[in-house]
């Protein structure tokens, strides 16, 4: 159901939700990553389906681990995940005071580099859980907001204030499929934080990551053409004492190539080095090898 859609009905908790999450983005970093420790031990029995998701990707992505280890990769993924809500709402519902000093930023001299060309600029990234607010944190670093793109809620309520929620801070809130929404904010020069390494089943290829074959999507190269957008690669990461470490890359070397295929491979292998770093931040809970190559069985239960 579309944001439009979701106006029309009546959310009772969309008020309290509101004040609620305002108080939790106000809190010091060092209480709001122990509220996600305490949320995760409480839910921990609520999130077997998506325990059982992250247990199967880390023992497809990191055989090498004794079952000791990949427990204890298993743990901190999910601390992460669950501490990622909270970080959402810090990055929409922070005043920009409360996020001054939180971040270091790397690299905005390759955005002012595409922005004095008139071009737009597509930030490729990851499916990291703070990845919202680190796009917040960037907006911030160039005095300008960004715009981001983001799957729908099912739930016309949470939906709508999802979607109200995003909009106090981000230039645009584009869906996940609306190819001429993406392609109109590249178009008039706006910067947009984009993801296209969960599972897509429709102009894909099956390219390696951590060795196994991930359905990738293809066209984010037609994409930027289309939209007259430079792409720069977009990482983050949040060091050991909540500082988040943000950095644009120039355009990688040879990409795009020509190749869909090649190109989609180029980019996991970059997301696939850069996720090694700090392996328990990445989005494990997602099924990333849900569509498989022919002939090749399931992998989540």
């Amino acid at each position: 159901m579309t944001s439009e859609r979701a106006r029309g009905v009546r959310c009772w908790f969309v008020a309290p939700a509101n004040l609620l999450a305002a108080g939790i983005a106000r809190l010091p970093q060092p209480w709001l990553l122990s509220l996600g420790s305490v949320a995760t031990w409480l839910l921990w029995p609520l999130l077997a389906k998506r325990r059982r998701h992250a247990a199967a990707n880390l023992a497809l992505c990191f055989p090498a681990l004794d079952e000791r280890a990949r427990m204890r990769l298993l743990r901190d993924t999910v601390r992460a995940t669950v501490t990622g809500v909270f970080e959402l709402i810090r990055g929409w519902y922070a005043p920009a005071r409360v996020l001054r000093g939180l971040a270091d930023v790397q690299g905005l001299e390759h955005v002012r580099a595409a922005q004095a060309q008139g071009r737009g600029i597509l930030l490729f990234g990851g499916h990291i859980p703070h990845s919202e607010l680190c796009a917040r944190l960037l907006g911030e670093a160039l005095g300008e907001r960004v715009s981001i793109v983001a799957r729908r809620n099912n739930d016309p309520c949470i939906e709508r204030w999802m979607d109200s929620a995003r909009r106090r801070v981000f230039a645009d809130v584009i869906a996940k499929k609306d190819v001429r929404g993406l392609l109109r904010t590249l178009s008039r020069g706006g910067i947009v934080a984009y993801s296209a390494d969960q599972d897509f089943n429709y102009q894909n290829a099956f390219v390696p990551f951590f060795g196994v074959p991930a359905a990738t999507l293809t066209a984010t190269p037609d994409l930027a053409r289309r939209g007259n957008a430079v792409v720069l690669p977009f990482w983050f990461h949040r060091d050991a004492d909540g500082r988040y470490q943000l950095r644009v890359e120039p355009t990688w070397s040879g990409w795009p190539s020509g190749d869909p295929a090649q190109d989609a491979a180029r980019y996991m292998a970059e997301l696939e080095t850069v996720v090694r770093q700090h392996p328990e931040q990445y989005l494990w809970v997602h099924r990333r090898f849900k569509t498989r190559p022919p002939g090749e069985p399931e992998l989540y239960r």
